[in-house]
């Protein structure tokens, strides 16, 4: 059974730091895209990063570019999501995902349970 699971969240001020991890288990991810997307209420979740399992191409959402890295671990099956410079509008669950390759076309098949972070002002 294919699971992630989210850890790292919490609450910080403006400016501070939270890394976030997601322990992948189940299956290999080696041919997957690992994605780290989130949601607050009432607004539909929105990507935040991805990167290549196997070859670490990287990429981001305008609103994190600068301030946030995705990063993997292979030997611990972890992807990370180092979050810099936080602001209050960064204040969100926290999804971690996981995309294959269907028909050519990249799909997002698991999705965490979700982390909270909250910055405030």
């Amino acid at each position: 059974q294919v699971q992630l699971v989210e850890s790292g969240g919490g609450l910080v001020q403006a400016g501070g730091s939270l890394r976030l991890s997601c322990a992948a288990s189940g299956r290999a991810f080696s041919n997957y895209h690992m994605g780290w997307f989130r949601q607050t209420p009432g607004k539909e979740r929105e990507f935040v990063a991805s990167i290549r399992w196997s070859g670490g191409s990287t990429y981001y959402a305008d609103s994190v570019k600068g301030r946030f890295t995705i990063s993997t671990d292979n030997a611990k099956n972890t992807v990370y999501l180092q979050m810099n410079r936080l602001k209050p509008e960064d204040t969100a669950v926290y999804y971690c995902a996981a995309a294959g390759y269907h028909s050519g076309s990249l799909k997002y098949d698991y999705w965490g349970q979700g982390t909270q972070v909250t910055v405030s002002s």
